[in-house]
């Protein structure tokens, strides 16, 4: 049944598409996919009718879904009607109103998955975020990941363009060995590139970066709790950006491959500035939120990847806590890693022992990440597992003090943010601050 499904869907797609002829924007990478596709939406939305997908629609479903402008009905057979008689109506008539953008996400777990992606909505834009070991579990090495996502390239339409992360090496060299679109001679990737990044001489760049960070609690709607701050520089041109109640290398990544798409769609530098500034923190992405006993929580719960862990703590490492106050670093599980995980784990102890003063670990991947930091110098007195986030959260409810910083941050599967939940100030706005507080996720605990 899954499998009929599926192919329904892509052909649906398939259908709308050829009827409508939006202009596709498509991100692929380890990590970044999602705040990239949303700074995407956010700078775009002037120009076109955009739509992205509310949810973390990325794979073979998903890609579709959006498409049709529709969420999954879940094991509803009924609600699988509804969605293909939804498509059905758009290609059989026209409606005024379908978007003539679609910034679209591109998640692939076994080889192959790109190609299936890109033959339901081949992409006008490919833009390539980042490359680390999440989701290598079927893949024989981490060049061969990323060779996987940079055949999103290879599938570019005529006139295409891609976006890449010119930071990467790996995003770099594999785009490189990707074979020619459309059948041209030659070897390697003909189609135009424009690079993003913090390094000089790529084509959208930021330089100097940092963060302004507030007191949390004396903190509201005229004042940010924190602003990123960075130059724009495109070409001759360069503009001042302020990121408001945003935190982190990733969401400048994010605004860099943002800039790189407006600039394709010939959108003036300042448009693109004042279009950045309205960029919201989103839930269990680097979210900072009030939490018991006058803390702070960096609630990085929504993801995490070896790349995505490391900014973390970067993150963390601006935060100067008031005298005896700590720094605690609450990390759960990084999935999909296959043969890499526990040499990751363990290198991510190691990483925090250098950011954090309490290190609590979480889930069986733990006990790795808790020996990396023990092994590089840290106390173990300061380092706690606990097998999960449950029991993380209510540890960390009665040992948290006033003007601690709690980070916490795992994959998906790890469920931290019932550790966050545990740890809001305001625990009654949990469905409106966190990630994951809806159907199934809550029913099944």
């Amino acid at each position: 049944m899954k499998r009929i499904i599926q192919f329904l869907l892509a052909f649906q797609a398939r259908l709308v598409l050829r009827k409508y002829h939006p202009t596709v924007v498509a991100v692929t990478g380890s990590v970044g996919k999602t705040s990239t596709r949303n700074a995407i939406a956010a700078v775009l939305d002037g120009r076109f009718r955009v739509r992205s997908p509310e949810e973390n629609y990325n794979n073979e479903f998903g890609v579709p879904l959006t498409v049709i402008g529709a969420k999954t009905p879940g094991a509803s057979v009924i609600g699988w009607l509804k969605v293909h008689a939804k498509a059905k109506m758009l290609w059989l008539f026209r409606d005024a109103s379908y978007p003539n953008l679609l910034a679209l996400e591109y998640g692939i777990d076994r080889p192959g998955d790109m190609d299936t992606l890109c033959k339901i909505a081949a992409p006008d834009v490919a833009v390539f975020t980042a490359v680390s070991p999440v989701h290598a579990e079927y893949f024989n090495s981490i060049e061969a990941l990323a060779y996987e996502k940079a055949a999103i390239v290879r599938h570019l339409k005529k006139g295409g363009i891609a976006i890449l992360n010119g930071d990467d090496p790996l995003v770099m060299a594999s785009v490189a060995q990707v074979p020619p679109p459309h059948g041209e001679e030659g070897t390697g990737v003909v189609v135009a590139t424009v690079t993003y990044g913090f390094t000089e001489g790529l084509d959208v760049r930021a330089e100097n970066y940092h963060v302004e960070t507030h007191d949390i609690l004396r903190c509201n709607a005229e004042q940010p709790f924190c602003e990123i701050h960075f130059d724009l520089v495109v070409g001759d041109e360069r503009a001042e950006v302020a990121l408001p109640n945003l935190l982190g290398r990733g969401q400048v990544y994010a605004a860099l491959a943002a800039a790189a798409v407006g600039r394709h769609f010939n959108m003036p530098l300042s448009e693109i500035v004042a279009a950045l500034r309205t960029l919201q923190p989103q839930a269990g992405r680097m979210r900072p939120l009030p939490g018991i006993k006058e803390t702070l929580i960096l609630d990085d719960s929504y993801n995490a990847a070896p790349a995505s862990m490391a900014s973390a703590l970067e993150v963390l490492r601006f935060f100067s806590p008031d005298e005896n106050a700590r720094r605690i670093a609450v990390l759960g599980k990084m999935a999909e890693l296959g043969r890499y995980s526990e040499n990751e784990h363990r290198l991510l102890g190691m990483r925090a022992a250098e950011v954090a003063d309490i290190l609590v670990c979480v889930n069986e991947e733990g006990r790795d990440t808790r020996r990396g930091a023990i092994e590089a110098g840290m106390d173990e007195r300061n380092v706690e597992f606990f097998a999960t986030s449950v029991e993380a959260g209510r540890w960390l409810d009665f040992n948290v003090k006033k003007g601690d910083i709690v980070l916490v941050k795992g994959s998906q599967s790890a469920r931290m943010e019932k550790a966050v939940k545990d740890l809001m100030a305001d625990p009654l706005r949990a469905e409106e601050l966190l990630v994951r507080q809806y159907g199934a996720w809550v029913t099944e605990g």
